[in-house]
């Protein structure tokens, strides 16, 4: 019976990738009959006249997606002191652009088509991740975590940049284990050409490349190791190493192309601060003054679209030593950076929910405490009970054109 049972752990642990893209296709498919039926009642936002694709992709067609189709149909535009598509990075709606011009100019589709392919391949690779570092139940609990994440409504079709992302962060990290450096170096590229938080993928890639030539060196097995084994792995970095570093070359090229086309490299953090957006720097926003104000005065309809995201910036960072302890200094390093730069950055934490999407580790970490930890039998079912009518609930605000994240 032990062996039996063994066994079949071990033909779920080598079939998960397979399992959980089957299970991103249920959930998807129950999301999209709630959007299909909550946009069926709202309608298409205003300025979306042009949706003529299959319904069930233009029910997902809402807010940001304006802006990457504008980018895909004319180009990027900034005017200073405006709202301008700058703001935007341009990998997302480059593969856009590519899969429009295979549909007869057909932008709107192709950018729910990006996304829900991107989003499986997301999944299957998170999964390939995370069978390998913890039992099978947690890794089978991480990917139902993934999956009904409220915010995860961003993966099954909309016209949104974060499956694509989360895809090349996810595919530079395979090929990076894999010691493939040069190709996780390209693929890191797209990510830094993604999304503000791409810097966080560098990062990872650098302090993960430190931590394996550290843990070729070290025998101490499962057990984090101490920074001072990652500085001695400096001197032994190689030029395959290094290479690396052109991850970068994703956000330097766009600032490049900024400064050439417009004038100004930073154009992408200078226009934040236009009225509509109002997403400013310094104390006034590092301190959240909006959010706090939002709470003093009883703003209900914004405390119920800031307050989840908020709570989930709280749990992910509480995650943190947990990645860590878990997966090691590079996952720690990338989750961080990916969770510091919205929760700086943002006034409100509006996005912010959205990208601890991107912060995938913290999702194995979840499964981590909720399974392996002393925890009762009814808090598991109960927090994906809780996660599962939250991500309707936030799928059918999104249909009705609400700002969720």
């Amino acid at each position: 019976m032990i062996s039996v049972t063994a066994e079949r752990r071990d033909d779920l642990q080598r079939r998960l990738p397979v399992v959980a893209v089957g299970a991103f296709v249920v959930v998807g498919v129950l999301t999209t009959v709630v959007a299909v039926l909550a946009f069926a009642a709202a309608g298409p936002e205003d300025g979306f006249t042009f949706l003529d694709g299959p319904g069930w992709l233009d029910a997902w067609f809402h807010g940001d997606s304006g802006w990457y189709y504008g980018i895909a149909d004319q180009g990027y535009f900034y005017v200073p002191g405006s709202q301008s598509s700058v703001a935007f990075f341009p990998a997302y709606p480059l593969a856009v652009y590519g899969v429009g011009l295979l549909l007869g100019g057909d932008w709107s589709t192709a950018a729910g088509l990006v996304t829900l392919v991107s989003a499986a391949g997301t999944v299957a690779l998170f999964a390939d991740w995370v069978r390998t570092r913890v039992s099978p139940r947690t890794a089978v609990v991480a990917v139902v975590l993934l999956l009904v994440y409220p915010y995860s409504f961003f993966l099954y079709g909309s016209g949104y940049s974060d499956a694509f992302f989360m895809l090349s962060a996810l595919g530079s990290f395979a090929l990076l284990e894999r010691r493939h450096y040069v190709l996780a170096a390209l693929v890191g590229v797209i990510a830094t050409g993604g999304r503000p938080v791409g810097i966080a993928v560098l990062v990872g890639l650098v302090v993960r490349a430190l931590e394996l030539i550290a843990e070729e060196r070290s025998a101490r097995g499962d057990r984090p190791l101490p920074w001072r084994d990652l500085v001695a792995a400096v001197p032994l970095v190689r030029w395959r190493q290094l290479v690396l570093l052109l991850s970068g070359a994703g956000l330097a090229g766009w600032m490049v192309f900024l400064g050439v086309r417009f004038g100004d490299p930073l154009a992408f953090l200078a226009v934040q601060e236009a009225p509509g957006w109002n997403q400013g720097s310094g104390p006034y926003t590092w301190f959240k003054v909006v959010f706090i104000g939002t709470l003093v005065k009883g703003i209900w309809a914004n405390i119920a679209l800031l307050v989840p995201q908020a709570l989930a910036c709280l749990v992910a960072v509480l995650l943190l030593p947990t990645v860590w302890r878990r997966f090691g200094w590079g996952y720690a390093a990338f989750a961080f950076v990916t969770l510091a730069i919205p929760i700086i950055g943002t006034k409100d934490f509006m996005g912010a929910g959205r990208y601890v999407l991107s912060a995938y580790p913290v999702f194995a970490a979840a499964a981590v405490v909720l399974v392996e930890g002393r925890r009762p039998r009814w808090l598991l079912p109960a927090v994906l009970v809780v996660l599962l009518v939250g991500l309707c609930g936030a799928t059918v605000a999104f249909a009705h054109g609400v700002e969720v994240s």
